[in-house]
């Protein structure tokens, strides 16, 4: 509004200096070079609005009067491995023992804790492998959670021997396999808070259903002892934790998981393990919050 009165203004300047100079006053030469000044005069004036009018409003620009807006980024998602053990260069898993093999265990209570993580805000489910007698070596599997950038790998297998019961392993040291000499220092220390955040969560969904064996380092374990920690987390760059969910030369332990009620009880023990597992990522900054 202020432009177009300022405009306004001008060209009635312009018309009193014609009324002043007319053609009886002056010659007509003269008075056809004031209507030309008169008329430049205007339009130089008023110049800088009209193009001012016609431009759409300037961008702000950092250190003009505010930055430039950019839309937020989307949350990025936590990205879960989820490893069922074998078959791999070590162990084929097809072995029966009590009626089941370790291989289909396995491989059944990840993919009901894959569905039951999919469902979960903020959590992206990665798998070492989507076909259940693919084989794959531990390196394989490792390599799958690394160029996954996971908050977690997380290997199910089944244990025989003369124990029972569940039991957590930890990369508590480093090992060497094929000349390479891993995890590091970070991933071990990370690996052994992962452990802690998962075993409560296990614990407290399995009790009274199976034996709680704890958390224990992969230097107990034969292939750790020889060594120095378990292929598969050797090779890993993100926090690792192997589960021996049962052990299967245990009858007890063998009916609880080829029941599809203990492999839903199983998964969902895995579940809560690691949600509190991630809730502790969030808390600590160190992830994406999971609601």
């Amino acid at each position: 509004m202020q432009k177009a009165i300022h405009i306004s203004r001008r060209l009635r300047a312009g018309r009193l200096l014609t009324s002043f100079f007319r053609p009886n006053r002056c010659g007509a030469a003269t008075f056809a070079l004031t209507i030309l000044i008169c008329l430049l005069g205007a339009v130089l004036l008023a110049g800088p609005a009209w193009a001012q009018a016609g431009k759409p409003p300037a961008t702000p620009q950092p250190g003009a009067g505010g930055a430039a807006l950019k839309p937020a980024a989307p949350a990025q998602a936590v990205v879960i491995c989820l490893d069922p053990g074998h078959p791999s260069e070590v162990n084929s898993g097809r072995t029966v023992v009590h009626g089941v093999t370790e291989l289909d265990m396995n491989w059944q209570v990840s993919e009901k804790l894959a569905a039951l993580l999919a469902q979960t805000p903020g959590v992206k489910v990665v798998k070492t492998r989507q076909v259940k007698d693919q084989l794959s070596t531990n390196r394989e599997r490792a390599e799958v959670a690394n160029r996954a950038g996971a908050a977690l790998l997380l290997r199910l297998h089944c244990d025989y021997g003369k124990g029972s019961g569940f039991t957590l392993y930890y990369p508590d040291q480093q090992g060497k396999k094929q000349g390479f000499v891993g995890p590091s220092p970070q991933v071990i220390a990370a690996s052994r808070r992962a452990a802690q955040a998962l075993h409560p969560g296990m614990a407290q969904s399995l009790a009274g259903l199976l034996k709680d064996n704890g958390i224990r380092g992969d230097s107990s374990t034969a292939i750790g002892r020889k060594q120095g920690a378990l292929t598969g987390s050797i090779f890993s760059q993100a926090p690792v934790v192997t589960v021996e969910m049962v052990f299967l030369s245990h009858k007890a332990d063998a009916d609880f998981i080829k029941s599809p009620q203990g492999q839903d009880r199983m998964a969902r023990a895995l579940a809560q393990g690691v949600m509190l597992y991630l809730k502790g990522l969030a808390n600590a900054g160190r992830g994406a919050a999971v609601k």
